[in-house]
């Protein structure tokens, strides 16, 4: 009997992650750390939204190893949110992809927005030097 394995990857800014999901018993892990230990407790409870969206019965039956490099480490938790639901919608079905976006569409699409490059004649990408007339 073959196992089933679903592959799937997200982004947010310049952190992209990675996830695989297999048949299992509910165990999430992050960079090889399960997500019960992770730290901080906001990203942490950014990552577990779309397990509490789905129910615990159902989320119980799939294991997601999360790999995450980049970014920072709420941009990380927001890509790992992303690959966490993508891989629970491709391995339970479309009601789950349906289910996502009727609570949120940004936990199935990769965010795009990315920091605008510097440019000449300024301290930042928007901000340009003062003129004065005195």
């Amino acid at each position: 009997m073959s196992e089933k394995v679903v592959i799937v990857s997200g982004k947010r800014k310049t952190a992209v992650a990675r996830a695989t999901a297999t048949n299992g018993n509910g165990k999430v892990t992050i960079n090889d750390v399960p997500l019960e230990f992770l730290q901080p407790a906001v990203a942490r409870m950014k990552i577990q939204e779309p397990i509490f969206v789905v129910g615990g019965e159902l989320s119980n039956k799939v294991d997601i190893d999360v790999r995450i490099e980049g970014g920072g480490f709420m941009a990380q938790a927001e890509a790992a949110r992303v690959v966490v639901s993508n891989a629970l919608s491709e391995f339970l079905g479309d009601s789950m992809r349906r289910k996502f976006m009727e609570y949120d569409r940004r936990m199935l699409v990769d965010d795009p927005r990315r920091t605008e490059p510097k440019k000449f004649g300024g301290h930042s990408a928007r901000r340009r030097k003062q003129k004065s007339y005195r």
